[in-house]
């Protein structure tokens, strides 16, 4: 059984379509970001960047102790080499697919994150910020799609390289992006919409948090994103 720490974000979204696909059995443990949980004690022993994913397998492969996980890249990885899923093993194919999966988390991520924090949460619209984010996130979905010509999915098999980036791509209406600038992007987008994991592990989330707040009080606002050092050091 693996305990997943989870949120319903891109990041959470990730190790649930893994899990789905896969079949393999987790129990959810919420992890309110808004209410501050991942800033538990209990919780920083397993993911000590006080972020969510992160995962307690408690029968890895090889047996022994549990292993814990923390980083939604980091996740994938481990569960497909425990699986022997969703990552080639054949050198050529296997970086193509982890130079994927490095490329969202360094670039597609922080990059759309920014643009929706800018965009929707920020309590002052600043112009250049928007304007910054929201222009290098459409200078990655062309990446992305250029990628994608001639190729069903982003390593040629679905893989953890189209795991990691789907879930930020769901947003792309608050990232002010037209998917349909994007063809072969949009054709990927609604290919991995429908398969049946994904629905299964969105409906996850659905039920963790049923009801997400159209905007943000200035108390989780704070708890989000006004941590310093002293969380880290207390």
């Amino acid at each position: 059984m693996i305990d997943v720490y989870y949120w319903p974000t891109p990041n959470g979204h990730k190790i649930t379509m893994f899990l789905e696909e896969a079949g393999l059995p987790y129990t959810l443990i919420p992890v309110n970001i808004g209410k501050g949980d991942q800033f538990k004690p209990d919780f920083l022993k397993i993911s000590p960047n006080n972020r969510m994913p992160a995962i307690v397998d408690r029968a890895p492969k090889g047996g022994g102790a549990p292993i814990s996980v923390f980083g939604s890249g980091a996740i994938l990885m481990y569960l497909a080499d425990k699986t022997g899923k969703f990552l080639p093993t054949e050198t050529r194919a296997r970086y193509d697919v982890l130079q994927w999966l490095f490329w969202q988390m360094a670039g597609l991520g922080p990059m759309a994150g920014q643009n929706g924090h800018f965009n929707n949460y920020a309590p002052d619209k600043i112009a250049y910020a928007i304007d910054r984010y929201v222009n290098e996130t459409n200078r990655l979905y062309a990446v992305l799609d250029k990628r994608l010509g001639g190729r069903d999915f982003i390593g040629g098999d679905y893989s953890i390289a189209d795991m990691a980036c789907y879930p930020w791509i769901v947003p792309h209406e608050r990232q002010k992006q037209n998917i349909g600038d994007f063809p072969n992007l949009k054709r990927w987008f609604e290919a991995i919409k429908a398969r049946p994991a994904t629905l299964r592990a969105y409906d996850k989330g659905k039920a963790v948090n049923p009801n997400p707040p159209a905007t943000v009080s200035d108390e989780t606002r704070k708890i989000l994103f006004g941590q310093t050092a002293a969380v880290v050091r207390r």
